[in-house]
């Protein structure tokens, strides 16, 4: 077997880790398509902003709660069968995008199905594959793979963008589709579910930590509703998600689905806006990369509140910049693409930290359901908004009020009675104690 050769080269996890990368990748562009098909679908079927929003709203939606069941099928029937199951529903869904013809149809096939399929192929499977296939370097490779989201960006939209322009709107869909499915038999031939498959620990792990098989009981949807129970009975849980509610509605919410048609509408082309969220991408990349590096080593709070108060700054700055000069808007993609995502490493990391690694597929799937519904919210209002009074300043400064709110809220987490130990011990102390 391939998969046994390999392993003698090098740790077989990195080669998980480059599959789940161009999974994440795919996803991510495919679940931002349609930040690029908003004008386009406007002038081709007379639909308002506000209507194409509320399919995005749904995925946006789908794609967060998925995230908890797809961790709890994951654990029960395999990661690598789930991929497969994802990448097969986005590639239908996004070819039978080409012929609808009413706003149901859209809310159906990029609201219901891409959001389940994307959320799928997400921030929970980052988490999952980096607990269960590292334990040195794990908060690093969180951040490489929830760097995918950025590359996603860098490598979709403004490909997508240009197809747009040049063939229409149906040309991006079916490219969405086409991508899906070249990654099918990659998965198919190289993916493995876990490190005892092909008799490896975990990358890091000492010899005496135990790999052998876990038994898990119960069906995949109690063990999602279970974990939700035992996080809403937690402090931590509430502000872990309450922060990422916000980290939502300020990133994939607002920001990459809205700053294409703001652009627009203070007279940047599609294509360069879309080349300008790409960018915001190619920043993204460094800054989250580095997080995961950093939240191996540093407190994961106070890096969480150093990048929601930037990234809070960097929005209320945004109004001023679209209308100014590019040199400020130079300034906001810089400072705003290096948080993008950075706040996933430290946060999945304290959600292992509260709740434990077997438990993190499932409680951060929780968490990053908020972290979407936050994003689905702003990206209704903003749109309707932008219907009723005819742009997006109003979106932009309270999504920057917002962070400035959660840089105060994670400063709080750990901060009940017996937490403060756990979280503040050297990295690796706190290995042992997991």
């Amino acid at each position: 077997m391939l998969a046994k050769y390999l392993r003698f080269r090098f740790h077989y996890g990195w080669l998980i880790a480059v599959i789940t990368f161009l999974a994440l990748l795919a996803s991510a562009g495919m679940r931002s398509t349609p930040s690029v098909l908003i004008v386009p679908l406007e002038h081709a079927f007379g639909w308002s902003n506000a209507t194409i929003s509320l399919a995005i709203s749904i995925n946006l939606v789908l794609y967060g709660l998925s995230g908890p069941f797809a961790a709890a099928l994951m654990e029960r029937l395999g990661i690598r069968r789930v991929m497969l199951g994802a990448l097969v529903l986005i590639a239908l869904a996004c070819a039978l995008t080409t012929i609808m013809s009413a706003p149901w149809q859209l809310d159906l096939l990029w609201g219901v199905l891409v959001g389940l399929a994307t959320g799928s192929l997400a921030s929970v499977l980052a988490a999952l594959i980096a607990n269960r296939w590292f334990v040195k370097n794990r908060s690093l490779v969180m951040g490489l793979l929830t760097a995918s989201n950025a590359t996603g960006q860098l490598v979709f939209l403004p490909a997508l963008a240009s197809l747009a322009v040049a063939f229409g709107w149906r040309a991006a869909a079916w490219a969405t589709a086409i991508a899906a499915l070249i990654l099918l038999p990659l998965v198919i031939l190289f993916f493995i579910d876990h490190p005892r498959d092909i008799g490896l620990r975990p990358y890091g792990a000492s010899p005496e930590e135990d790999n052998g098989p876990k038994v898990i009981a119960g069906n995949p949807f109690s063990d999602a509703i279970a974990g939700l129970v035992r996080g809403l009975r937690s402090r931590d849980f509430w502000l872990l998600a309450g922060s990422f509610f916000i980290c939502g509605a300020s990133t994939n919410g607002l920001i990459g689905t809205h700053l294409i048609p703001a652009s627009m509408d203070h007279g940047i082309s599609e294509v360069a806006a879309a080349s300008m969220l790409a960018l915001i991408g190619v920043f993204d990349l460094v800054g989250t990369t580095v997080s995961g590096w950093l939240s191996d080593r540093m407190d994961n709070r106070w890096l969480l509140c150093w990048y929601y108060g930037l990234r809070g700054l960097s929005l209320l700055l945004l109004p001023y910049a679209l209308g100014s000069t590019y040199l400020l808007l130079l300034v906001f993609i810089v400072f705003y693409g290096l948080d993008w995502v950075a706040t996933v490493p430290p946060t999945s990391r304290l959600a292992a930290d509260i709740f434990g690694k077997q438990q993190v597929g499932i409680m951060f799937g929780w968490i990053f359901a908020a972290h979407q519904l936050g994003a689905a919210t702003a990206t209704y209002a903003a749109g309707a908004l932008r219907t009723a009074i005819g742009n997006y300043q109003l979106s932009f400064i309270s999504a920057g009020i917002l962070c400035l709110l959660a840089a105060g809220m994670v400063i709080r987490i750990g901060r009940a009675p017996g937490k403060m130990a756990t979280l503040e011990l050297p990295v690796e102390q706190a290995g042992a104690l997991q």
